[in-house]
């Protein structure tokens, strides 16, 4: 079987975002980018697959701006096959929206057949939760989302999903999408000796022309803003005062 596995190149998880002062994006000036961590935790599920023998290959494939080369080397220094860069931006600012990303990805499904995909659930920048849902959608799939477990039974797959009611378990039929959470593991760091070896894994640059997919966006970003500064807390000196600020103040009783 083969995995497909979307990566996306994002502000490193331990990078403090700041906004441009005039509240038209992020700055990205001197920032340090990394790959989504759900979808490393889907590129390490897929490597844990590899290693079961219930895969052959897995295929890493991102689509952005040309810099997205390093994040599919990571990818392939943890243990991808062989990537795919589909270069749809010329500009770090602009992001793909989920829909183009779903039919560019549907482009290529087609073409290289994979039993099963698997994805992070949302990418931190943006937290669209969508790329998966619309992809299962074009391609008619079944689907697993937010997955906390995942198990391949035959042409089938357990997926157990985390639910506000504790955990769910589903069986889908193959082949099928599968959106990770964080809970499925634990990602491996890449060995120096493999980040070697990855410079001469294949990695096929494309564009969205050669899938015939327009890529012109949908939705226009108006402005962006900080989240306002938490206040700081107050210490009560008794329940009845504890109340009171939660009625009179807070307006939560």
């Amino acid at each position: 079987m083969k995995v497909l596995v979307p990566v996306k190149r994002v502000i490193d998880y331990n990078v403090k975002v700041r906004v441009k002062a005039d509240g038209t994006g992020v700055d990205l000036a001197n920032v340090k980018m990394s790959m989504n961590p759900f979808d490393e935790i889907a590129v390490e599920e897929a490597i844990r697959l590899r290693e079961a023998g219930k895969a052959e290959e897995i295929v890493a494939v991102s689509i952005g701006v040309k810099q997205a080369q390093e994040t599919l080397r990571t990818a392939l220094a943890m243990g991808a096959d062989r990537a795919i860069l589909i270069v749809a931006a010329e500009n770090v600012h602009d992001d793909i929206e989920p829909l183009a990303v779903a039919k560019l990805l549907k482009a290529v499904i087609d073409e290289e057949q994979p039993g099963l995909v698997l994805a992070g659930k949302q990418a931190i920048d943006n937290d669209m939760n969508a790329t998966g849902q619309m992809l299962a959608a074009l391609l008619g799939w079944s689907q697993g989302t937010f997955a906390s477990g995942l198990d391949i039974e035959g042409d089938h797959a357990l997926v157990t999903r985390e639910v506000d009611g504790g955990l769910q378990t589903i069986k889908v039929k193959m082949p099928a999408i599968v959106t990770v959470d964080l809970r499925l593991n634990e990602p491996r760091y890449a060995s120096l000796p493999n980040i070697m070896k990855a410079k001469k894994k294949p990695l096929d640059e494309k564009t969205p022309a050669d899938y015939g997919v327009d890529v012109t966006p949908r939705l226009s970003v108006l402005k962006t803003a900080e989240p306002r500064e938490r206040q700081a807390g107050v210490k009560v000196a008794s329940v009845d005062e504890l109340i009171a600020k939660l009625k009179d103040e807070a307006g939560v009783l």
